[in-house]
């Protein structure tokens, strides 16, 4: 058995050029030993678990669709919404929710505290995603590539 502490995980921030998309993480499920580029099933692990922090008036990525991943969130603490095909639904602690593959989705924060959530994907090889509102898409093949007709920046088109 390996044990971590989530306390002891480093948290890894991100944001976009101009700021529209940000956030915080810690990768429980690399902490443990997952390794996402590989291709065997042992080193990959069946799925991957994050703590993803939302910080106010932030949204965590585009809205976007995967092409064979499950996702699954449960809030742990704060508010938000999640834009989805149909609509946008409030979202608060102790909700839980999952988007199958090809349902495009968007998590937001439209409070003034952090969002925090568990965030567990099933990471298939071969994975892309679709991003309707800029109409392009994310292959890895094996390395991660955005494109319309040529290799994107991730953030083009979003703000």
């Amino acid at each position: 058995m390996l044990k971590i502490n989530t306390k002891d995980i480093p948290e890894v921030t991100w944001s976009s050029p101009k700021g529209k998309f940000a956030g915080a993480g810690k990768e429980i499920s690399e902490a443990l030993g997952r390794q996402p580029q590989s291709t065997d099933l042992k080193e990959r692990h069946p799925f991957d678990v994050e703590i993803c922090r939302v910080p106010p008036g932030k949204s965590v990525c585009p809205y976007h669709s995967h092409s064979a991943q499950w996702e699954f969130y449960h809030v742990i603490s704060g508010t938000g919404a999640v834009r989805h095909k149909d609509g946008t639904t409030p979202i608060e602690a102790g909700d839980a929710f999952i988007f199958p593959p090809g349902e495009p989705h968007q998590l937001s924060n439209d409070s003034n505290a952090d969002l925090v959530l568990y965030v567990v994907a099933d990471n298939p090889i071969g994975e892309s995603c679709h991003y309707p509102d800029s109409d392009k898409w994310l292959v890895r093949s094996p390395e991660r590539r955005l494109i319309r007709s040529a290799a994107l920046d991730y953030h083009d088109g979003e703000e």
